[in-house]
């Protein structure tokens, strides 16, 4: 009986706890009676508040009693007011703007502002504040909008009225496009360890959806030197009270105010030079303890940012006992546009419960995030919880959205965006390929465009490789897919017919992949060519840099990881090689020094077999370990982030010979070591790639068993990590030993960025050295300089081999 009455009373204490709860609701103005957005309202000597909303309205929920509330913005005087809460009251509040008094300082013609000393003393306790909190834990509340201010009805065909129109926007194709809210607890422990626990969300137009607003993203610390915001910008932008901020930075002191016994110094700062990476605006410093309560700055193009025009960040701090400032809210809030559309919006973060001494005996810091299922609440709770009220635009957008939404998942709904979608048109046919999908059953059939199925090589002329695929989600838990797929193809001069079948089969944690068939394929197993780009140098320019053999195989796969950072992969092998001779000699044009070569890459001037035809079984194990574990959980399953640790490889294969008419009988162990996007702060990122290898045993084996390396001898080429400016393809793969070794260095604009007439282009100074060791091949170095912009670089490299002369090339990188 007991547990049957047990719902009955938590119910009854609920009721309880809520018929207690009173609330103070009004409207934060100016002198003006113009609202102010986001003013803070807090109770005095507690972290409990709310902020208004951007119609400078606020609603505060409290149990019966006496409070002293303070009313506060920066820029404005705060104000305090006593209340005795018996009963639900409406509280308007006019503050005014802050007037800053100038103490009398006397200062000489060229003498040093007053701003100077004061932020040389607040530079040099910026270690203290930046340390002074070993570990603490808070609530976090996140509310995010993003609206599209003006867009074109089409867009390079696209229809975006029709678009806009279905995603909920007005006739004007303008309105809000996001607009989410989530609470998370928080926990830190010096230096940087986080642990963030999503406990509700709520997204517009998206009611079975979780937030993506992360507690995480909104974290900024001007006590660090400065503010590292990928994508936003490409260089750390720097604090105005870094160790260095006197190179970058002009200071003017606009004055003091007094606030709460406080004596708080305001002052202007500006870039010393337009292009640096550097704020605008007002950094707010309290005498004595020199540390910061405020801070109002922004951003702008002028300062070579990406995406929006301007950035404005606001901070606010304040006391949580009587030595520790933490910060009580965060706004970032944005305007940009490209290409006729306009977008503004903000994110604003609310602070409170902060625990400077807690009690983290089960907290998992190597999970940084979890959001577990069931995190979105109804409107009941978020009328009750949330601290900053919703205008009157949001409570209509997720009126309407919710709608719109449960519109969306219904199957009626589903079937007819399909049936709108899937309409088959002769562009798709020839050239994007055909996409049929069932949103209700979760799957989808990929049919391959006619145009971009056809190839030209050598050794099978104009030949046709037509594929099809097939994808189901069988894991919704774990978001995988069981993915089935299959090829054929003709060369219309060897008159060779090939076909392929695979399958990657989701096995819990691990995938099970499964091929087989027949194939043409490249003798570099790195595929340094592809297809497309040799066809197009063999008909046009009558050079064949592909040289292909014929594979009939069958081969397993299991690979995923194992726990962690480590992941491990093993496969299987057996194979029939034959070389291929070529079977065309035609161009569309034969430039007179050109002629085409053998498919022999060994011997240009013959056709003449590279090897016999053989069969092989090779087993191959791979194992990985970056030396972190750290993870975040979304209801869809776990996603491991990068490491700030190298990844270590280790490699090894064996050729097993008469297993199956085995013809090979070899072992090949290699190591590699490898990095992405080294931070060097102002000096951009490195990045880095080193591996060696040696045949343990190499009784028998065949060209295609050889190590490979990703060359390139065309002028466009896909930059990559491990891969050469110049190297040859074919000529020193080696069937004994090597070392190779891959450095790039990206200086971000650190030089670009000093030269007026460029600087607006954003372009990205690049330095490659790469590296070979081989038996044969000796000494192989190639040194490159460049410009990157956007996805394309353009590439000056030079190569020098023992023994050879200096090569040099330009190269065109394109990342698609």
């Amino acid at each position: 009986m007991k547990y049957l009455l047990l719902p009955l009373l938590i119910f009854t204490l609920q009721f309880s706890a809520f018929s207690q709860q009173l609330s103070i609701s009004g409207k934060i103005t100016d002198e003006n009676n113009k609202p102010i957005p986001f003013a803070s309202v807090y109770i005095k000597n507690t972290t409990k508040g709310v902020s208004a909303n951007s119609e400078g309205v606020y609603l505060l929920q409290l149990n019966t009693g006496n409070y002293e509330l303070q009313f506060k913005a920066v820029g404005y005087s705060q104000q305090s007011q006593q209340i005795k809460l018996t009963a639900n009251q409406v509280i308007d509040i006019s503050l005014k703007t802050e007037t800053y008094q100038l103490k009398t300082v006397a200062i000489h013609a060229g003498g040093e502002d007053p701003a100077y000393a004061i932020i040389r003393k607040a530079i040099k306790k910026r270690k203290t504040y930046l340390n002074e909190v070993n570990a603490y834990t808070c609530d976090i509340y996140i509310k995010g909008l993003q609206k599209l201010l003006a867009a074109p009805k089409k867009f390079i065909g696209f229809d975006v009225q029709k678009a806009t129109n279905e995603a909920g926007l007005d006739s004007n194709r303008t309105g809000i496009v996001y607009l989410s809210e989530s609470e998370s607890k928080y926990s830190f422990i010096r230096p940087n360890k986080v642990h963030e626990v999503q406990v509700s969300s709520k997204v517009s137009g998206h009611n079975r959806a979780f937030s993506f607003n992360r507690a995480s993203d909104m974290a900024v610390n001007f006590y660090d030197n400065f503010e590292t915001w990928d994508g936003l910008s490409n260089r750390p932008l720097v604090s105005p009270i870094a160790d260095n901020a006197l190179f970058y930075y002009n200071y003017k002191w606009m004055g003091i105010s007094v606030e709460n016994g406080e004596t708080i110094n305001k002052i202007k700062v500006t870039p010393k030079r337009s292009h640096d990476p550097c704020f605008e605006g007002y950094i707010y410093i309290l005498e004595d303890s020199w540390r910061l309560s405020a801070l109002q700055l922004y951003i702008t193009k002028k300062a070579n940012i990406n995406f929006v025009d301007t950035l404005k960040v606001n901070q606010q701090f304040y006391p949580v006992n009587s030595k520790v400032w933490m910060p009580a809210t965060i706004k970032f809030e944005f305007t940009g546009g490209l290409l006729g559309f306009r977008v503004g919006g903000y994110f604003i973060s609310v602070y409170k419960n902060y625990d400077l001494n807690p009690n983290f005996e089960k907290t998992n810091f190597a999970e940084v995030l979890r959001i577990n299922k069931g995190t979105g609440k109804d409107s009941v709770y978020w009328n009750q919880e949330r601290p900053i009220p919703l205008t009157q635009e949001e409570k209509t957008d997720y009126k309407n959205k919710e709608k719109l939404a449960l519109k969306r998942e219904s199957k009626t709904y589903l079937d007819s965006l399909d049936k709108a979608n899937n309409k088959v048109k002769l562009g798709e046919i020839l050239l994007s390929g055909v996409d049929i999908r069932n949103r209700y059953k979760k799957e989808s059939f990929h049919y391959d465009g006619l145009l971009g199925s056809l190839l030209y090589n050598t050794v099978e002329g104009f030949a046709i490789d037509y594929g099809a695929s097939y994808n189901k989600l069988i894991d919704t838990v774990n978001n995988r897919y069981l993915v089935l797929n299959g090829k054929v193809r003709y060369g219309f001069s060897n008159h060779l017919f090939n076909g392929t079948v695979g399958a990657a089969i989701p096995l819990k944690r691990l995938t099970l992949s499964l091929n087989a068939g027949s194939d043409i394929t490249d003798l570099n197993n790195r595929q340094p060519v592809s297809t497309i780009v040799n066809s197009l140098y063999s008909l046009f320019e009558r050079q064949n840099y592909q040289k292909l053999y014929q594979k009939r195989f069958a081969a397993a796969a299991l690979y995923g990881r194992i726990t962690g950072g480590w992941k491990a992969s093993a496969s299987v092998e057996w194979a029939n090689r034959k070389w291929l001779p070529n079977a065309s000699n035609y161009s569309f044009f034969s430039p007179s020094n050109h002629q085409f070569t053998s498919n022999n890459p060994l011997n240009a001037a013959q056709d003449v077999a590279l090897f016999p035809e053989n069969q092989s079984f090779r087993v191959s194990l791979r194992t990985t370990y970056d030396f972190s574990d750290q993870y975040e959980t979304y209801p869809s399953g776990r996603v491991y982030l990068p490491s700030k640790y190298p990844t270590i490889g280790l490699s090894y294969t064996k050729g097993i010979k008469n297993l199956f008419g085995s013809d090979v009988d070899y072992d090949l162990l290699s190591a590699d070591i490898s990095k992405s996007n080294i931070d060097m702060g102002f000096y951009g990122r490195t990045s880095f790639f080193a591996g060696v290898g040696k045949f343990l045993n190499a009784n028998k084996l065949f060209f295609p068993d050889f190590v490979h390396f990703d060359g390139n001898q065309l002028l466009a080429y896909k930059p990559g990590l491990n891969r050469f400016l110049l190297l040859d393809y074919y000529n020193f793969s080696t069937p004994d030993k090597y070392a190779e070794a891959h450095l790039e260095h990206n200086f971000m604009g650190f030089i670009t960025n000093k030269i007026p007439l460029i600087r607006k282009f954003k372009l990205q100074e690049i330095v490659d050295v790469n590296y070979l060791y081989t038996p044969t091949l000796k000494n192989y170095t190639e040194l490159g300089f460049g410009l990157q912009y956007l996805n394309i670089r353009a590439m000056y490299g030079i190569s020098y081999n023992s023994g050879s002369k200096v090569n040099s090339a330009i190269r065109l990188g394109i990342s698609l």
